[in-house]
C-alpha cells in the first residue's frame, strides 16, 4: 500500500510540475508586454480583458487555430521533431527542482519535489544540453538560410556559454560538499553563497542569459537581421513549442540561481514561510530578465564569442582557483 501511495504521489507531483510548466508562459508574457510598456512610456496590452489579462488566452487560441505550414523543401520528420526536442529537457530538468523542504498536508509529510538526486546538478546540465538540437534541427530542417544561420549560431553560443556556466558552479559545490540541489540550499542556511562566490554567480547569470537566448544574447533570432532566426518558417502550435521552451529555460536559470547563490528558501529579517521565500526571488530574477530585455542592446556575433571566451571562461577558471585556496585554507 505505501508503494502504491509513493508511486501516486509521485505521479500527481509530476503532473501539477507539468501543468505549471505549460500555463506559466500564458501570465508570463502578459507581464513582459505590460513591463516593455511600462518602461517604454506606454499602456502595453489593454484590449482584451481588464488591462489585457485575457490577451495570452488570445494569443493562444490564435495559435492553435493557425494553419501549421510546413515549407515544400522542408525535411519533414525533422521539421516536426525539432519543437519537441526543444521542449522536452527543460520539462524534464524540473523533476529534479527542489521548491523546498516538506510540508504537512493531513497529517502527512509531503516533499516539495520529485526527486532529491544526489548528482542533481549534473544531471540539470546534461539534461538541458539537449534543447539545443531541437533549436539546430529546426533550422536545418527547414531549408531556409536565415534559419541555418540562426541555428548554426546558436550551437555555436550554446557550446561557448555552457563551459563557463558548468565552471561556475563548481565553487558552488566545493562550498557545498555536494551536487545535490537539496543540500546546496542547506549548507546556505546561515550565510548565501552569494557572498563567497559573487564572481561564480555573475558568470552563472550572464551565461544564463545566453542559454535562455534573451537579450542581449538573442542572435539564434535576432528580428533585425535574420527575420525570426531559426524559427522563421515555424507557425501554429509549433512556434508555441519554441515560445514556451523560452520561457520555461528563463524560470530554469532563475530557479537555479535563487538555488545555487542566494539562498533557496532560507529566508532572512522577515519571518515567511520558505516556499514564499522561493517565490519571491524566483519572481526578482524573472523580473529581472524581463528589465534586461527592454534595457539593453543585441550584441554583435563577434562580440557576443569574445564575452564568452575571453571574459566568462577565465573569470570561471580564476573563480574555481580562489575558491580551492580559499576552501583548503578554511578546512
Amino acid at each position: 500500500m505505501e508503494l502504491f501511495f509513493a508511486l501516486g504521489l509521485i505521479a500527481i507531483k509530476i503532473a501539477l510540475l507539468i501543468a505549471m510548466l505549460l500555463l506559466l508562459p500564458l501570465p508570463l508574457t502578459w507581464l513582459e508586454r505590460k513591463v516593455a510598456g511600462h518602461m517604454q512610456q506606454r499602456m502595453g496590452p489593454m484590449r482584451v480583458g481588464w488591462h489585457g489579462l485575457l490577451q495570452p488566452l488570445a494569443d493562444g487560441i490564435k495559435l492553435l487555430t493557425k494553419e501549421d505550414h510546413i515549407p515544400l523543401d522542408a525535411d519533414r520528420f525533422l521539421f516536426r521533431l525539432a519543437p519537441i526536442l526543444a521542449l522536452a529537457p527543460p520539462f524534464v530538468v524540473f523533476v529534479a527542482i527542489p521548491f523546498g523542504e516538506k510540508v504537512s498536508v493531513l497529517n502527512a509529510e509531503i516533499t516539495l519535489y520529485v526527486s532529491n538526486l544526489n548528482v542533481a546538478l549534473l544531471f540539470v546540465f546534461a539534461v538541458i544540453g539537449l534543447e539545443v538540437y531541437g533549436v539546430i534541427f529546426g533550422g536545418w530542417a527547414a531549408n531556409s538560410k536565415y534559419a541555418v544561420l540562426g541555428s548554426l549560431r546558436t550551437c555555436a553560443q550554446m557550446i561557448s556559454y555552457e563551459i563557463p556556466m558548468g565552471f561556475a558552479v563548481i565553487g558552488v559545490v566545493m562550498l557545498a560538499q555536494s551536487m545535490s540541489l537539496v543540500d546546496i540550499v542547506r549548507a546556505q542556511s546561515d550565510v548565501w553563497n552569494i557572498v563567497y562566490q559573487p564572481i561564480g554567480f555573475f558568470v552563472f547569470f550572464v551565461a544564463g542569459l545566453a542559454e535562455a537566448q534573451r537579450i542581449p544574447f538573442d542572435l539564434a533570432e535576432a528580428e533585425g537581421d535574420l527575420g525570426a532566426g531559426f524559427h522563421t518558417e515555424y507557425s501554429g502550435i509549433r512556434f508555441a513549442f519554441f515560445m514556451v521552451s523560452e520561457y520555461v529555460i528563463m524560470l530554469l536559470v532563475s530557479v537555479l540561481s535563487v538555488i545555487l547563490f542566494f539562498g533557496g528558501w532560507n529566508g532572512i529579517l522577515l519571518p515567511l514561510p520558505p516556499l514564499l521565500w522561493f517565490l519571491l526571488k524566483v519572481a526578482i530574477f524573472v523580473y529581472l530578465f524581463m528589465w534586461l530585455r527592454f534595457t539593453l542592446p543585441r550584441y554583435r556575433y563577434d562580440q557576443l564569442m569574445a564575452i564568452g571566451w575571453k571574459v566568462l571562461l577565465p573569470l570561471s577558471l580564476a573563480n574555481i582557483l580562489i575558491t580551492g585556496i580559499a576552501f583548503s585554507q578554511g578546512s
